[in-house]
């Protein structure tokens, strides 16, 4: 839990040391805005999918949380403002204004992909803001492709492939935390055990298939990049598979977490214990997008 704790706090350089790796300019600042776009994201996601969740559990209260959509979709729009700045120089880090080209962007791949992701948190926060935040799924959904197809260039080994796997662990990871933050948020307004307990019941029935989708997709994303017969080595050698490993123990936590608020719920005298867990299960799940942010901002290692 240490390891998982000290890495999104120290930033790249634990993890690049003694690895022969270079420290890419800007590393850090990448790792940070690639962490707060995936935060806008799940609080977004998740707020969608729970709202609609809690309109299935019967005799539920009519009030709600006031949602985050809005401000969370404004937050990921600037971190995506921030990181097509860095595409628009060359992958480098503007000195100034006069440094990006944006015209460029319209020249590359990645230009292209970090001007959707920037038009997808716009347009989500209008859907937002508008009297049908529901429509913001789509531009959601085309953030969650833009960033699956940025993550696997075409010169990667079978990249529709490992596009196909992050759509699915981004997805599964943004409904699991952002839908367990609206879930606690909904408790606290609600305050009736019967329906806050049924609503709580229900997120945990899905979270277990997610937390399932996560892992199987998750290994596989890992074999693509570091072969099975490499793995151990790459773990220990090298940056990327230093914070991979973190980022694994601290989602041993999170499950341990999990399965503590899911017997507390079906055993407990009060079903509304299981909040406990829950609520310490949302701390750990942000150090978890802490890692996530800083491990897309890593160079992939070499397949040996």
């Amino acid at each position: 839990m240490a390891l998982g704790a000290l890495i999104p706090l120290l930033g790249p350089s634990p993890a690049l040391h003694g690895t022969g790796e270079a420290d890419a300019p800007g590393t850090g600042g990448i790792a940070l805005l690639r962490t707060v776009l995936f935060a806008a994201l799940s609080i977004s996601v998740g707020e969608l999918f729970v709202r609609r969740l809690a309109r299935s559990v019967p005799g539920a209260p009519d009030t709600l949380p006031r949602g985050w959509s809005t401000v969370a979709n404004t937050v990921g729009f600037v971190a995506a403002l921030g990181l097509a700045s860095v595409v628009a120089t060359g992958n480098l880090v503007p000195g100034s204004l006069a440094d990006i080209d944006v015209g460029g962007l319209y020249d590359s791949r990645d230009g292209k992909l970090a001007l959707l992701e920037v038009n997808g948190f716009l347009a989500a926060a209008l859907c937002a803001a508008s009297g049908r935040p529901a429509t913001q799924v789509w531009p959601l959904a085309a953030i969650v492709v833009a960033e699956a197809l940025r993550a696997h260039p075409t010169t990667e080994y079978s990249p529709m492939i490992g596009s196909g796997l992050t759509v699915v662990h981004l997805t599964c990871a943004s409904l699991w935390v952002g839908g367990l933050v609206y879930v606690l948020r909904t408790l606290k307004v609600w305050q009736k055990a019967e329906a806050g307990a049924a609503l709580l019941g229900r997120y945990a029935r899905v979270a277990a298939a997610l937390l399932a989708a996560i892992t199987a997709t998750g290994v596989c994303s890992s074999l693509r990049r570091m072969p099975s017969e490499t793995i151990l080595e790459q773990l220990t050698e090298t940056a990327y598979g230093r914070v991979l490993l973190a980022k694994v123990i601290l989602m041993a936590g999170v499950a341990a977490l999990a399965l503590w608020a899911r017997i507390r719920l079906a055993r407990a005298a009060d079903p509304l214990s299981a909040s406990s867990p829950a609520r310490a299960e949302v701390y750990l799940l942000a150090l978890v997008v802490a890692v996530s942010g800083l491990l897309t901002a890593l160079p992939v290692p070499i397949r040996w």
